[in-house]
């Protein structure tokens, strides 16, 4: 797999990470032998760069990580987050105290004595994202993460965190049919040699070779909830969507592989972190690195998916509390 930088001075890692959310059981039960299967597969196809989160699971994808690492000793980057606190009733924390002690019980679910990378999960609206940084540079200059992150947040933010001390890569969703983050973020990332990682590439599924169903979704599934699967949004995007998937098809290439390349060809400083739990999953999501888009392929992509098609926000107004939005 081809490589990119993690931001300047970053490590190099492949093309394609993997998000780990679904080790958790977010959309379906797993078990740690299917993690393990999973990870065993990344490194197989030169997918070296991992995202968890404190949360996932509370603790339970961190968990799965460092079981495998113990047992494989693997080459790999790993980034993880902190600053949710999500009981009794969700709130946002990025006081030193909460980020150091949350980054603690990540190294030791791990296994780890340090991760490359360090998201700010969600940005603490009231405290200066100044002071925020100034914490973040002293678990660097300590050794504790090699570089940090901010999740969610909005151009302004980055800006004024990366002038306290640079930043090495901003995770937001985007895909297809999210696409706030051209409105100034693919953008500001590129111009300061910030790696910009989208999760959802996928759109959570909706990009797959068949449409999920959502009266088969779980109880914890987040998308029960979300506005875009939801009739009769739902209905309008997988007719929209369909377009997409049989031109994917006509050239070859599969329906994610294609969605997950669209994302790669919007600049070299674009790391997509598909997140999957299944091995014959991420085995063909890394076939995205080989597909290469002609001009034409641009053209009609943006004809059968314009910028705005998606019918329904991508989040509740309950899911975006904590969310920097912009433009």
């Amino acid at each position: 797999m081809k490589k990119r930088q993690l931001g300047a001075g970053g490590p190099l890692v492949g093309a394609v990470g993997l998000g780990c959310m679904s080790f958790a059981g977010f959309y379906g039960e797993t078990d740690e032998a299917e993690g393990h299967a999973c990870l065993d597969a990344a490194v197989e196809l030169g997918v070296d760069f991992l995202d968890t989160s404190n949360i996932y699971g509370m603790g339970r994808s961190e968990n799965v990580i460092g079981s495998w690492l113990a047992t494989r000793k693997p080459n790999v980057v790993i980034a993880t987050k902190a600053g949710i606190v999500p009981r009794p009733e969700r709130r946002f924390d990025n006081s030193e105290q909460h980020l150091r002690s949350e980054l603690e019980g990540s190294l030791k679910r791990l296994g780890v004595d340090h991760v490359d990378l360090f998201y700010v999960h969600r940005r603490e609206a009231d405290r200066p994202i100044e002071e925020v940084v100034g914490t973040l540079k002293a678990l660097i200059d300590e050794g504790k993460i090699g570089g940090y992150g901010l999740s969610e947040v909005a151009p302004t933010t980055l800006r004024r965190a990366h002038a306290e001390h640079p930043c090495r890569a901003v995770q937001n969703e985007y895909s297809l049919w999210t696409r706030q983050p051209d409105l100034g973020m693919v953008q500001a990332c590129a111009e300061l040699g910030v790696a910009f990682v989208p999760f959802s590439p996928l759109g959570r599924g909706i990009f797959g070779e068949t449409f999920p169903d959502p009266t088969r979704f779980g109880e914890a599934d987040f998308r029960r909830s979300n506005p875009r699967f939801m009739e009769p949004n739902f209905s309008a995007n997988c007719a929209a969507i369909e377009g997409f998937k049989t031109f994917a098809r006509s050239r070859g290439w599969s329906v994610p592989a294609a969605a997950l390349a669209w994302t790669l060809d919007q600049g070299p400083h674009v790391i997509p972190i598909p997140g999957t739990r299944s091995a014959a999953h991420l085995r063909e999501l890394a076939t995205a690195d080989d597909i290469s888009f002609t001009d034409d392929d641009r053209a009609e992509i943006a004809r059968l998916l314009p910028l705005g098609f998606a019918h329904g926000p991508r989040y509740s107004y309950a899911q975006y509390f904590g969310v920097e939005v912009y433009g």
